[in-house]
């Protein structure tokens, strides 16, 4: 018998759309089941053989749970608000209504040539504004939001308002920026809205701040690292470079425990959880002490003069203790290979510091703020303004020349070095703010150490015990 796939197959199919076979049921007391695909995105004149290919296997898998009894719910929809559409659209020339409407069509058309049992009747098309209107909504919900550590959840920003009303913000235990300056009740009623408002957006689960982006001046946007194919965007082959933009962020970071935990209660193949796992990106670092071997900078090291390293990912840097020094052990972090240079380095820019950096030594010698600072120490191959490293902060003082672009690269670059390898905090602050709102700059350092990891405390260390000093992350 000859099957004359045309007939049978346009009967059936015009049966199916008329009869609505494959519409999921609002109310039924059959089992739920859901079965979605990744949707298509309407940016050529048809499908391609990936489509199918995927589709396929999830449609039989949407037949077979129809048939064991179950309620299936197997829609379909167009990712049709993005960069494709707007690519295909700029290809040919057209505005991109018109091309991804004509797209969509034909795709319908395919799609049920296959014969997919797709519930036709919620179809998701995300150029709509009857869908984005709701990806809007979320970002409102959000941006109305911050995340509050003590009860373990997102809560409206009015309740973050009442307690800045109360008390201020000295007890809150908020997923927000660092270095929030404290303030108390009074403060927060005598500023302006506008200062309000700055305020607020440190604590809101979306915010606006200044990040390294993807950017492929081509395309004329900011991409995902998946959209970026050995140095390229995925889409057109175009050079993407590194840059810093103002642009909307989500404190995601808040969820990151939970959704972990949440892991464990879903049925999914172990491979797809670990690579949510990974996705999340959930890190648990170590520190490994090592005894310095003796250098021909210090032939014989008396106890004093050994250091405690903690190792890299070469584990060849180290750290020498400066001769001469006074019963106050220190922690000595210069990088061996520079380390005569480093310290008489920092020992003339302690003779002649600015007028800014004499102030607010003043202001933070002598354990002033709780903690041990020291000021012109090296770190690696640089020396820094001032250090706490039992905190490991770094506080930097710049002139008007670090305001020269070139000299804001090296600084960023200097900064990252210190905080993604040596593990380092570092603020900076001007001149003119330390002449001229010291009080301001000693409240966000005071705020600075209290948010850091205190390396004694977690030790059970004193400030004296010379023997077994906090490791550093060199």
């Amino acid at each position: 018998m000859r099957y004359d796939h045309k007939r049978i197959e346009d009967h059936w199919q015009k049966y199916w759309a008329e009869n609505g076979t494959f519409q999921a049921e609002d109310k039924s007391d059959k089992p739920k089941y859901y079965v979605l695909d990744m949707f298509p995105y309407p940016s050529g004149a048809g499908l391609h053989v990936g489509h199918p290919l995927g589709y396929i296997a999830s449609d039989i898998y949407a037949r077979y749970k129809r048939h064991q009894g179950f309620n299936v719910l197997h829609p379909q929809g167009y990712d049709s608000f993005g960069l494709p559409a707007e690519q295909y659209a700029i290809q040919t020339g057209q505005h991109p209504a018109v091309t991804t409407e004509a797209n969509i069509n034909r795709y319908r058309e395919q799609l049920d040539k296959i014969g997919f049992s797709f519930d036709w009747d919620r179809e998701v098309r995300t150029s709509s504004p009857e869908y984005y209107k709701w990806t809007q909504w979320i970002f409102i919900e959000l941006f109305n939001s911050w995340y509050n550590k003590n009860s373990n959840k997102a809560e409206h920003v009015d309740t973050l308002i009442g307690i800045f009303e109360a008390e201020g913000n000295t007890n809150v235990n908020a997923v927000s920026d660092d270095n929030i300056a404290v303030f108390t009740a009074a403060d927060w009623k005598g500023y302006t809205k506008d200062q309000q408002e700055k305020i607020l957006l440190k604590y809101r689960l979306t915010y606006l701040a200044e990040t390294e982006v993807n950017w492929c001046p081509a395309l004329g946007t900011v991409l995902a690292n998946d959209e970026i194919v050995n140095g390229v965007s995925e889409r057109g082959g175009y050079p993407v470079i590194r840059k810093k933009m103002t642009q909307w962020s989500m404190r995601i970071s808040a969820y990151a425990e939970r959704l972990l935990t949440g892991l464990d209660t879903i049925d999914w193949t172990e491979s797809l959880k670990e690579s949510q796992r990974n996705w999340i990106g959930k890190s648990v670092g170590a520190s490994v002490v090592f005894k310095v071997i003796a250098s021909d900078l210090t032939p014989n090291p008396s106890p004093k003069e050994r250091g405690t390293l903690a190792a890299n990912d070469m584990g060849k840097a180290g750290i020498i203790q400066e001769r001469g020094a006074s019963s106050d052990p220190g922690y000595f972090t210069a990088d061996s290979a520079n380390a005569n240079a480093l310290i008489q380095n920092a020992k003339s820019n302690r003779k002649e510091p600015t007028k800014a950096e004499a102030i607010l030594w003043e202001e933070v010698r002598d354990k002033k703020l709780g903690y041990k600072i020291r000021r012109q120490h090296y770190i690696a191959n640089y020396i820094a303004d001032f250090v706490s490293l039992e905190k490991r902060l770094i506080v930097e003082v710049d002139g008007a020349y670090h305001d020269a672009a070139e000299q804001i690269e090296l600084d960023e670059a200097r900064t990252l070095e210190l905080e993604q390898k040596y593990l380092f905090k570092v603020i900076r602050f001007t001149n003119d703010e330390v002449l001229n709102n010291l009080e301001s700059v000693l409240s966000n350092i005071r705020i600075a150490l209290s948010n850091r990891k205190s390396f004694k405390d977690e030790k059970g260390l004193s400030e004296e015990d010379t023997s077994e000093a906090p490791p550093l992350s060199f």
